[in-house]
This record gives structure tokens, C-alpha cells and sequence, in this order.
């Protein structure tokens, strides 16, 4: 449709140039069915910009058009959107996709028209969610700057409060389960999000990461333990291969005065410790001064997210304790039976691979892992004469030895703590056969626990494989034979099938674990 777009001789405010990063640009949607327009809007827009960015113009001349690029650009600012092109309300037909098929409520829509009387400002305003309507008659240059200017503002700040969400949200759902493994890096990355967002100078162009202190290193090395914008995907990097040589001065500065040092453009904040050397903040890109109320919760940041870090790397030891010694008690007793601790590591993975090929739960998988190397605890009671014993076992010597399944499961019995328990049943069961031959109790199938019949298929695959006091190791043909043979007998058959077709996987990790 023609429309004329005319503009008075008014000149925008003139805003500095010559210091801008335009590293990201506010995209605008010009929808116009008139080449004119576009070009006009352009040339009255062409030397703006906001927060240091300038406008970077997309161009659509239908409404159908429009509808694709508003797909294609979802991460738009500003969509200057005409209502009479193909038809008299295509654009307001635009309006309703954005708003309730794309589901993009943070555009903001500035419908313009050339012919009111079309579209009613009122109606238009009651019935659709725009957020400004202009006669093209009444857009001079400078109006145009300031409605563009105003809706620049306002798509900021509801981003902000977006960004704002979505870090609260990501706390939220790490902190239910602040505790479990990798639930600190999807903590911190939420922290990151939520003061990148209610600082005031928060937009787009501001990066963000979280440094660390590897003290294990022993060398006071610093590697990015999480990090958003241009630091993203650069966790587990040294901190000097990521920043500019420039910037070492300031890091080191906020590193021996455990303080906050404020660049140019950027913030290295240090963030104090009890469990390492400490940690970094470090914001970069800042498009303008910080605020005292900014400076404020940056200090209170620091203050306060090592607090959460330290409680997490404190459970974290305690749970590695409690693994080590697991694995170490178990190693005891497996030196005791002239077999080494390799033996327990070895069958803990042979459980994880034939948990997860079975499709068990992460939870049930990591206790079945951390509880099988507690199956043969109850060999700690039978003697050295029958343990090392060479040759084939007297019937008398069998029973014996067979008592070490019951003897564990006194041992381990009774425990609150959910490995311990795993241990308790495993060690009862795992000599279980599935045929009903096995001992101590007899189970048959799926009587006995699925615990015990993972453990009771990966402990015969190692020792099948390896060299015991009383017998050589087994080539893998000969083992997978026999494990053929027993499937429906000794090993429960899906077990039995997962080993045998996942062969591979069982023979790398024998040979990664070697006696």
C-alpha cells in the first residue's frame, strides 16, 4: 500500500562514537511494504545508539515475511511494524503471530500506518499488545529517536528482569539438590545469571565467569570453573590462556590484597575461602560506571556464594572419604585372599556398565557401584588355610567358605546408610544362582535382589579372566562360553546377554585395571 513517510528538519541528540564496542547490536525489524520506509527509517536511525550498540536493521515487506523473521530473529528489540500492506490488517495479524503463536512477549511492537482511519488508535491499543502506535505523518527524526530510544529502554529492563528470572530459577533447582554431583557448576552458573541481571549496567554485552584456585595442583594455578557470554564453554581453561596479558596486573592485585579491583570496563572481585587458595569473579564488557548499590551487591556476591562452595566441597570430601574407605576395607579382605584391590575396582565398573545398559536409575546405579566392592567382606572371617588354599576345596572346606556370603551380611546389617545397606544385601546374594543352586538361602530368579545378580555375574567374569592361587585366567572365549552356558542357570539370561554383546566394554576395563 503507499504511504507517506515524512520527516521534519529536526536532528537527533548526536551521542559519542568514537569509544563504542559493538560487539552485539539491537536488532530492529523494519516490516514495511514500501522500499521507501525502510530506507528513511535507516538514514533517521543510521548514527544511533544505546549502552554503546548500535542498531543493526532487518528488513520485511509482507506480513508473511514478517512472521519468518520474527522466527528467525527471536532475540529482536524492536519491531517497527506497518498495519496496512498485503491487506488492511496484516499487520496486526503480525502482532497477533509474535504475541501468541511465537510466543515472543519481549519485542517491542510500534505499529505505524499511513492510513489511521484503518485501525483505530484506540481499538488497536485495547486489543492488542502493542507497545506504541504512530501515524507515519506524525514521525519526525526526533520523534522517532525518542520512541525507538524509549522502547530500547524498556526491552533492557524487561530482559534484565527475564535474566533475573531464569538465574533464580537455575538456583532453585540446584539448590534442591545443592549436594549432588555436578549440582555446584549449574549453581554457580545461576549465581552468575542473577547478578549479571540485577546490577544495573546488565545487558548483553556484559560477560561473566567464575575462577578458582586448583590447590591440588600445588602450582596456585587458576582454571574457569563456570562462565556465561564469550567465557562459556571455557570451563576447566587456565585463567592466563583466556584473559589479555594486560589484565594480569589487575589479577593479581585482587588476588594478593583479597580485594575487589575495578578496571576500565571490567571487575575482578575475590571471593574468600576456608576450602582453597580462594576464588575470582571477574564481569566484563561493562558498558558504564557501576552504581554504588551495583558496587554494593558485587561485594555482597563475593561475600557470600564461597560460603555455598566451601559447605559443597566439604560434603563432597566426606563422601570421598566414605568411598575410599569402602574400597580400602574391601582391598584388605581381597589381600587377604591373595587377590588384588584391582579386583573390586574392576567389578564396580563392570556393575556400572551392566546397570546402565539395564536401564537402572543414576541413584541406583552410584549405590550399586559404591556397594559392590563390599561383596566379599565376609571373607574376612574364613581362614588363611582355606583361603589360600591352592588346590580344589575339601566339601567340608566348601561349607566354610561358603559361610563368608552370611558372615558379610551380619557384618554390613542393620545400617541406615544406603551403600552400607546395598553392601549388606549384595555380599547375601551374590552367590546366588538363578537357578536355585546357589547358597546361602537357595533364591531363585528374581528372588534374588538385582543387585546381587550384577554383582554375581561381573565377580565371575573377573575372576574367570584373571589368574587366582588355585586356577590360570581364562581367555575371553573361554569365558564367554561359559557364561553362554550358564545363562538361565548360574546368571540371570538378560545380564548374561548384556555381557556377552557388550563384550568390548568389559574387556577394555579389564585391561585398564590390570593385576
Amino acid at each position: 500500500m503507499s504511504d507517506n513517510f515524512l520527516f521534519f528538519d529536526e536532528e537527533p541528540e548526536e551521542i559519542p562514537t568514537d569509544t563504542l564496542h559493538d560487539i552485539q547490536k539491537w536488532k530492529v525489524l523494519i516490516v514495511d511494504d514500501e522500499e521507501e520506509v525502510h530506507a528513511v527509517t535507516k538514514l533517521a536511525l543510521n548514527d544511533f545508539t544505546f549502552h554503546n550498540r548500535s542498531l543493526e536493521f532487518i528488513s520485511a515487506y509482507s506480513g508473511e515475511e514478517a512472521k519468518q523473521t520474527i522466527l528467525d530473529h527471536p532475540d529482536a528489540a524492536i519491531i517497527l511494524l506497518d498495519v496496512v500492506m498485503e491487506t488492511d490488517d496484516a499487520g496486526l495479524k503480525v502482532v497477533d503471530f509474535i504475541r501468541n503463536q511465537a510466543n515472543n512477549q519481549f519485542v517491542r511492537i510500534i505499529l505505524r500506518t499511513g492510513q489511521p482511519g484503518q485501525a483505530p488508535e484506540r481499538q488497536v491499543i485495547v486489543n492488542y499488545d502493542i507497545n506504541d502506535y504512530k501515524s507515519k505523518t506524525d514521525l519526525t527524526a526526533q520523534k522517532l529517536f525518542t520512541v525507538v530510544m524509549s522502547s530500547l529502554r524498556s526491552y533492557r529492563d524487561i530482559m534484565a528482569l527475564e535474566k533475573n528470572r531464569n538465574g533464580l530459577e537455575t538456583i532453585i533447582k540446584a539448590s534442591a539438590n545443592l549436594f549432588s554431583n555436578h549440582s555446584m557448576e549449574t549453581f554457580i552458573q545461576g549465581l552468575l545469571r542473577q547478578i549479571t541481571s540485577i546490577i544495573s549496567c546488565s545487558d548483553e554485552a556484559m560477560y561473566i565467569t567464575s575462577l578458582v584456585a586448583d590447590d591440588e595442583s600445588g602450582d596456585g594455578r587458576l582454571v574457569i570453573v563456570a562462565g556465561q557470554g564469550e567465557f562459556s564453554g571455557l570451563e576447566g581453561k587456565s585463567l592466563f590462556e583466556v584473559i589479555s596479558p594486560q589484565q594480569r596486573d589487575d589479577f593479581n592485585k585482587a588476588i594478593t590484597e583479597r580485594n575487589i579491583v575495578y578496571g576500565e570496563d571490567y571487575v575482578i572481585a575475590y571471593c574468600k575461602s576456608r576450602s582453597v587458595r580462594g576464588a575470582l569473579l571477574y564481569i566484563s564488557n561493562i558498558a558504564e560506571p557501576l552504581a554504588e548499590t551495583d558496587r554494593h551487591l558485587i561485594e555482597l556476591f563475593t561475600q557470600n556464594v564461597q560460603i555455598a562452595f566451601d559447605n559443597v566441597l566439604l560434603t563432597q570430601e566426606i563422601e570421598e572419604t566414605q568411598k575410599e574407605v569402602v574400597y580400602r576395607l574391601s582391598e584388605a579382605v581381597e589381600c587377604r585372599s591373595k587377590e588384588t584391590g584391582n579386583h573390586v575396582k574392576r567389578v564396580a565398573q563392570y556393575c556400572r556398565v551392566l546397570a546402565e545398559l539395564l536401564g537402572l536409575a543414576d541413584k541406583q546405579i552410584e549405590e550399586l557401584v559404591l556397594a559392590s566392592p563390599l561383596h566379599d567382606i565376609g571373607k574376612i572371617g574364613i581362614s588363611d588355610d582355606i583361603l589360600h588354599k591352592p588346590g580344589k576345596l575339601t566339601d567340608e572346606e566348601r561349607q566354610v567358605m561358603q559361610t563368608h556370603a552370611e558372615l558379610g551380611y551380619r557384618v554390613l546389617q542393620g545400617s541406615k546408610k544406603p551403600i552400607i545397606s546395598a553392601g549388606a544385601i549384595i555380599s547375601l546374594d551374590h552367590h546366588e544362582k538363578w537357578d536355585g543352586s546357589g547358597y546361602p538361602n537357595g533364591k531363585t530368579g528374581e528372588e534374588i535382589h538385582l543387585y546381587g545378580r550384577i554383582v554375581a555375574i561381573a565377580d565371575v567374569y573377573d575372576a574367570l579372566r584373571n589368574k587366582r592361587c588355585y586356577k590360570p585366567a581364562w581367555s575371553k572365549t573361554e569365558t564367554l562360553a561359559l557364561i553362554e552356558q550358564e545363562s538361565g542357570k548360574h546368571f540371570d539370561p538378560q545380564l548374561a546377554s548384556i555381557l556377552i554383546n557388550h563384550i568390548d566394554k568389559f574387556e577394555e576395563i579389564l585391561a585398564s585395571y590390570p593385576d
